[in-house]
């Protein structure tokens, strides 16, 4: 594995070429709707797994060997580095064979990149969160980030809405931050069901 600063961002290059993906094994699949799945996975260097940073907002090349390779957000904080998490819905021909893959396949990882979200800049301030759907996967990488840090913020407001209560994403932390005191969670669907609370 190299590192190169590239922009002053760092890079991890396998082999030393930025066009070669790193190897990273599937750990957990997480079914958040039935076409969205979020996909646990860590790299197969260990030196890599040591060494490997982010910024919440970025994004990494995503490769399914024999079939290719996409853009996804990194899901999960780089507060919580034990693993690596993007979540993917399935509407295309990689995607569709990311949701074949199973626990214990191997995948390819090009990354970070891109601009993060500007976290110096959000010191000190009060925070709104907006997303729908799918669309909660960047800032869920940012609120665990600010959540991780909460003594750096001031009031914290998340606002998500989907489709249908089956299309809400990321169940397990909505939870989590609507239990959270110094949260202000708001949650609103286009079309409810007998399930519907809210």
């Amino acid at each position: 594995m190299a590192i190169a600063d590239i922009s002053g961002r760092r890079r991890f290059l396998a082999q030393g070429n930025v066009y070669l993906p790193h190897i990273a094994i599937i750990e957990k699949i997480i079914d958040e709707t039935p076409t969205v799945r979020t996909f646990r996975f860590n790299f197969k260097d260990e030196e890599l797994r040591e060494e490997f940073t982010f910024d919440p907002g970025q994004f990494a090349e995503v490769s399914v060997f024999g079939i290719g390779e996409a853009p996804f957000c990194i899901s999960s904080s780089p507060t919580r580095s034990d693993h690596l998490e993007f979540t993917a819905q399935q509407v295309g021909r990689l995607t569709n064979a990311l949701h074949r893959l199973s626990v214990g396949a191997e995948i390819g990882f090009r990354g970070p990149y891109g601009n993060s979200f500007p976290l110096d800049f959000l010191e000190g301030k009060n925070l709104v969160f907006v997303g729908g759907g799918i669309g909660l996967a960047p800032l869920r990488s940012l609120i665990w980030n600010v959540m991780d840090n909460r003594d750096k913020y001031k009031n914290i407001d998340i606002i998500y809405g989907a489709r249908s209560p089956a299309d809400l994403c990321f169940k397990y932390d909505l939870d989590a931050w609507e239990k959270d005191k110094t949260v202000s969670m708001a949650i609103t669907v286009d079309k409810g069901d007998e399930s519907w609370t809210g």
